[in-house]
């Protein structure tokens, strides 16, 4: 990965969104799959009109960076990354990552997306600790999470009611210092 272009890998990079992503990101939301892994509300399709307004609510946040995930080769949106409630008093922040299509998952983007923007928090916001959370049933997100030196800190047991079943939501956190160590390797 390029060292001076933060946001630049070898496959995707970190963009603004643009008006013009919001229709794909829409076809996203109608896809209970990805809202499943995605979010724990309810899974319900979402309008390009109710996306763009809660989207443009992120992006003017001062406590949050909302990021398009796009292919370096062609610059199609294949995600997005969001860092959210940033604490800045306390250097501390959530963050979540979707590849909307079926296709592009596996293929080792959301990796990459991942470490692009946890050098984004660590090197140029000078963030402390990052955490998320994710559901116990999406095994895929929780190796990548690992791999990466996010540690599970708790869990929020069967917080979810998903298909007749309870699952647990599980938080992980990454301090800056464990980040540095393992990106060193």
């Amino acid at each position: 990965m390029e060292r001076d272009n933060i946001l630049r890998g070898e496959k995707v990079q970190l963009t603004a969104l643009t008006p013009s992503d919001i229709p794909v990101i829409a076809e996203w939301y109608q896809d209970a799959s990805f809202l499943r892994a995605y979010d724990s509300d309810p899974a319900y399709p979402t309008t390009e009109k109710q996306l763009a307004a809660r989207l443009e609510e992120q992006q003017s946040s001062k406590n949050g960076f909302l990021f398009a995930v796009r292919l370096l080769e062609s610059q199609r949106i294949i995600g997005i990354l969001h860092f959210d409630g940033v604490a800045w008093t306390h250097g501390t922040s959530f963050v979540s990552i979707g590849i909307g299509e079926e296709a592009d998952r596996g293929q080792g983007y959301g990796r990459e997306a991942m470490e692009l923007g946890l050098r984004f928090a660590f090197d140029e916001l000078n963030l402390h600790r990052v955490c998320l959370t994710v559901f116990s049933y999406n095994e895929t997100a929780r190796k990548l999470y690992e791999s990466l030196g996010f540690r599970h800190e708790g869990t929020y047991r069967e917080h979810l009611l998903r298909n007749g079943r309870r699952h647990d939501m599980l938080l992980y956190g990454l301090l800056q210092r464990e980040w540095q160590d393992n990106s060193r390797r």
